[in-house]
């Protein structure tokens, strides 16, 4: 019988391969011990979900709703996301390693030992964000915003600052670690937001 995933359940130690949950709903839902390998997520609602000690590998989504989630020990994995609303969400010991994501939304969340690592992000959206022990390791990203963000001691030196098109709300870098050669790919924002004129 093919797993359905379903509003407030509990799931304990399912392993998927393959499988395709395309549409359903996992509201209020809690996933602990999980395995899903190769699963299509288009349009699935994880909204409010608790995820412990659970790895996502080589999943597809067109569109995954996280928002509000409480993500503790999870692991994500050369996967292919399209949208990912995930603002307000609560994350403690994520990895999110290979794979691409073209719009993750963390507006407002609270990440606590989170790294990425090898991702291609579109648009990272951290505005309001408070970051705890954030590592972003040879990860490109075209749109970053850090509007309000505290990412004191986040640890920003494996971004590639070169690829970087578009940076909005630079004062939420305060305290971030970088390099000296990211400081360089980052200094028109920088003179533009404290209003420097670069004489040539």
């Amino acid at each position: 019988m093919p797993f359905v995933l379903e509003p407030e359940s509990y799931v304990d130690d399912v392993t998927l391969d393959g499988d395709d949950l395309t549409g359903q709903d996992g509201t209020d839902a809690r996933l602990d011990g999980c395995r899903w390998r190769g699963v299509r997520l288009d349009e699935v609602v994880l909204r409010r979900a608790r995820l412990s000690d659970t790895a996502l590998d080589t999943v597809s989504a067109t569109t995954l709703d996280v928002t509000s989630g409480d993500w503790l020990d999870v692991v994500v994995r050369d996967s292919r996301l399209g949208g990912m609303p995930a603002f307000d969400a609560d994350w403690r010991r994520v990895r999110v390693t290979g794979g691409k994501i073209d719009y993750l939304n963390l507006r407002d969340a609270r990440l606590t030992d989170v790294t990425f690592d090898g991702v291609t992000i579109g648009e990272l959206d951290l505005t309001g964000a408070r970051a705890t022990k954030l590592v972003l390791r040879d990860v490109t990203v075209r749109e970053l915003v850090v509007d309000r963000a505290t990412l004191s001691g986040a640890d920003l030196t494996g971004l590639a600052t070169g690829a970087l098109r578009v940076l909005r709300g630079v004062s939420g870098l305060r305290g971030a670690r970088i390099t000296g050669s990211q400081s360089l790919d980052l200094l028109p924002a920088l003179t533009d937001h404290v209003g420097l004129v670069v004489d040539e």
